[in-house]
């Protein structure tokens, strides 16, 4: 993906700056502080989500390494459990900061390597100033406005809800099937409850039976905060006419084979907020970009490099296969036909990868520049559909 900060770095390489990277814990966090030239790397110990003492410190590494106060402060740490409220709030601060995907970090490959925390922060601080003096060590990612990251609580709690859903119901099945008992969990299952009867033709367990009735209310509670949710879902869309967000939801909802599920994950976490320059930008960025080993005379596929949102990757696959369903004469499916249709079972499970490659880069050129995917049906779009 194409560095937006690059031309930021090549303009202040060689100026002064003061490098401060973040090793981060819930309880203490350690700050390497370096000038990029002194070799020593100063640390420190604060505690967790004290900023008053990061400030501080900060003060006195300038002073420490005869830094002037208009100086530069360049900061980065790991993405992960604290997400990007740091980050927010060191650049209120003034701080150029960075968030780093931690996969992507430099490592030693020995078999055993040590690792500290006070190790970690001398390494960041290092490849800190590594990066601002031009070299690509690692992938920065990209932060989304406070609107964006709440855009798509939503879809992800519904996310959630589904899982605990599945999650009750087996839970009751699983009961049942301990005492020689099959059947489903469905809208009349207490009244079923009664009927049941063990594999010795007895009654359920009193205790037992209490359980299942107590995980059904649960599931019953579960069932209507889904509801609610989608219901949120069709009265954004109903009221968000002039939001930028809403409208591409709208024009995705028109293709067939997409209906608010889909079209919302899509655009909330991917189309929504994130710029793309090119199609390779939009497949990295899902994760569906090969990763190909070529040494010698070694070369082989190693499979997509599943780098990328992983919630829009497994949703792009699934929509994959509803799209040769609900879009059999578009262009896309025709391709695939002719290339994987005559395959077996594995030949078209890596076709439906590469066909999802392909269509999410369609769907992101539809969205941002009105090009409807060759060969594609449309429909009126419906803002109440639950799809």
């Amino acid at each position: 993906m194409k560095d937006q900060a690059a031309p930021e770095r090549e303009n202040s390489a060689g100026k002064p700056a003061l490098y401060l990277a973040f090793e981060l814990s819930r309880k203490k966090w350690k700050l390497g502080f370096s000038d990029g030239k002194v070799q020593l790397i100063r640390q420190v110990t604060i505690e967790a989500g004290d900023l008053e003492a990061c400030r501080k410190e900060i003060q006195k590494a300038r002073q420490r390494f005869g830094l002037d106060e208009s100086v530069a402060v360049r900061s980065c740490y790991e993405a992960g459990r604290e997400g990007f409220w740091l980050h927010r709030a060191l650049e209120q601060m003034g701080i150029e900061n960075m968030v780093v995907d931690a996969s992507s970090i430099e490592v030693n490959r020995r078999q055993r390597r040590a690792k500290t925390d006070r190790m970690d922060v001398e390494k960041l601080v290092r490849q800190l100033i590594r990066y601002w003096r031009g070299e690509q060590v690692w992938k920065v990612v990209r932060v989304p406005s406070m609107e964006a990251e709440d855009s798509r609580q939503l879809h992800r709690e519904l996310e959630v809800l589904k899982e605990e859903k599945k999650q009750h119901r087996v839970r009751i099945q699983s009961l049942l099937f301990t005492q020689g008992i099959d059947v489903k969990v469905g809208s009349k299952f207490l009244k079923k409850l009664e009927e049941l009867r063990c594999w010795n033709q007895e009654p359920i367990p009193a205790e037992m039976k209490k359980r299942i009735q107590d995980e059904y209310h649960r599931l019953q509670l579960v069932e209507v905060q889904i509801r609610e949710a989608k219901r949120k879902q069709v009265e954004q869309l109903k009221a968000g006419h002039k939001n930028a967000a809403m409208q591409k939801v709208r024009m995705l909802q028109q293709l067939l084979g997409i209906g608010t599920g889909s079209s919302w994950v899509f655009v909330m976490e991917l189309f929504g907020w994130r710029q793309f320059q090119n199609r390779r930008e939009v497949a990295g960025a899902v994760g569906l970009t090969p990763t190909p080993y070529n040494s010698g005379d070694s070369a082989r596929e190693q499979g997509i490099s599943r780098a990328g949102n992983r919630r829009v990757r497994k949703l792009v696959i699934e929509i994959a296969w509803s799209w040769l369903r609900f879009q059999p004469n578009s262009k896309l499916s025709r391709w695939y036909k002719q290339r994987f249709g005559d395959g077996g079972g594995r030949m078209r499970r890596i076709g439906i990868v590469a066909m999802a490659r392909r269509l999410v880069i369609d769907l992101w050129r539809y969205v941002e520049f009105g090009v409807v995917p060759e060969g594609a049906r449309l429909r009126v779009p419906v803002a109440s559909s639950t799809h």
